[in-house]
């Protein structure tokens, strides 16, 4: 029987303010970006600043290649790890990040310590775009700049598997469950690929973020890696 205190809940139960942080500066860039368009901001480059920003912002997998063959970090590039998350090809590619960010960080949050949801979130970003940049050279795949917060969403969505696998090992439940929703998205990106034309090599990043954020949960989860296992061996 539901729990009759839920009935007076409200459905639209307030955001944690480190999920704002992560998502209002992708809003407000597309304000920006609205507004150059439409000739309010920038003159007449108003309507490049979506170009310009993604070229200024765009994580590149050869400036990586390079400080590994070279074995010098380029101080001046590494804000690219964390900027390419921020901005977006289009209106509509922004939505879905910030969408994504709003439901899965907020259930993500209430486990994960403010901190660590932005270790997450972070943390699943760099980690899938070094292993993009490291894995085109491998696949014969031409280097293309990568922008967007995908790869960070697919670590909150690993690290949403995460809570699920460890209920359903608690359960003793089929833990293969927790697996459902990241593969829905990959065959939803499947048909959207197929519809809309080729989307490049940008999934290996997402994949990768995913994997990221589902290993970074052991140890980010409230209470650490001993909560996580004491949760999987409960009975």
């Amino acid at each position: 029987m539901r729990d009759p205190s839920m009935l007076t809940q409200s459905p639209l139960n307030p955001l944690p303010p480190v999920i704002w942080l992560l998502a209002l500066p992708i809003v407000a860039l597309e304000a920006v970006f609205a507004l150059g368009a439409w000739g309010v901001i920038g003159g007449a480059q108003g309507v490049g600043l979506r170009l310009n920003s993604i070229g200024y912002a765009a994580f590149r997998p050869e400036l990586a290649q390079r400080m590994w063959e070279l074995g010098v970090v380029d101080t001046g590039q590494l804000y690219r790890a964390l900027s390419f998350s921020f901005v977006h090809g289009s209106l509509t590619h922004a939505l879905f990040v910030v969408v994504f960010t709003l439901a899965l960080g907020n259930m993500v949050a209430q486990n994960f310590r403010p901190w660590a949801v932005l270790a997450l979130f972070f943390g699943s970003a760099i980690g899938g775009a070094l292993i993009h940049a490291a894995i085109l050279p491998m696949i014969g795949a031409r280097n293309a700049p990568l922008i967007g917060g995908y790869p960070a969403v697919y670590g909150l969505v690993g690290a949403f598997t995460f809570l699920l696998w460890t209920r359903l090992a608690a359960e003793n439940a089929n833990r293969m469950r927790a697996f459902l929703l990241i593969g829905m998205l990959l065959l939803f990106q499947l048909v959207f690929g197929l519809v809309y034309g080729a989307q490049g090599h940008g999934w290996i990043a997402e994949i990768a973020g995913f994997g990221v954020g589902f290993l970074l949960s052991f140890l980010l989860v409230d209470g650490g890696l001993k909560r996580a296992l004491a949760q999987i061996r409960q009975r």
